[in-house]
């Protein structure tokens, strides 16, 4: 069973930056398609960054330039670095991670959350003016 826990999140004004961190265990090899997604009040849990085991990755379009998705295999780790945080990018940010990725992930796309089977509990983002 793979266990994902996040951290990272708080509190930030607009134009700053964090990064998260999710720690993945309870697997026995390194080939996880992980992702992060994020939920806003009263929205649907959206795709923000994607990571294959081979390194290659995919953004939202409304994150692309800002936010960077890498991993740690050493440590089992994947990373979310956003920059230039935007008052819109509040939300709960989740982990999540699947055997292999969407198949949209190839097309440079995130996938829909329901191509994950394994989620962390998730990290409060909230971003001021």
């Amino acid at each position: 069973q793979v266990q994902l826990v996040e951290s990272g999140g708080g509190s930030v004004q607009s134009g700053g930056s964090l990064r998260l961190s999710c720690a993945a265990s309870g697997y026995t090899d390194n080939n996880l398609c992980m992702g992060w997604f994020r939920q806003a009040p009263g929205k649907e849990r959206e795709g923000v960054a994607v990571i294959d085991s081979d390194g290659s990755t995919s953004y939202a379009d409304s994150v692309k330039g800002r936010f960077t998705i890498l991993q740690d295999n050493a440590k089992n780790i994947v990373y979310l670095e956003m920059n230039s945080l935007k008052p819109e990018d509040t939300a709960m940010y989740y982990c999540a991670a699947n055997s292999i990725c969407p198949v949209v992930h190839v097309l440079g796309m995130t996938g829909h959350p329901t191509d994950f089977a394994y989620w962390g509990q998730g990290t409060q983002v909230t971003v001021s003016l």
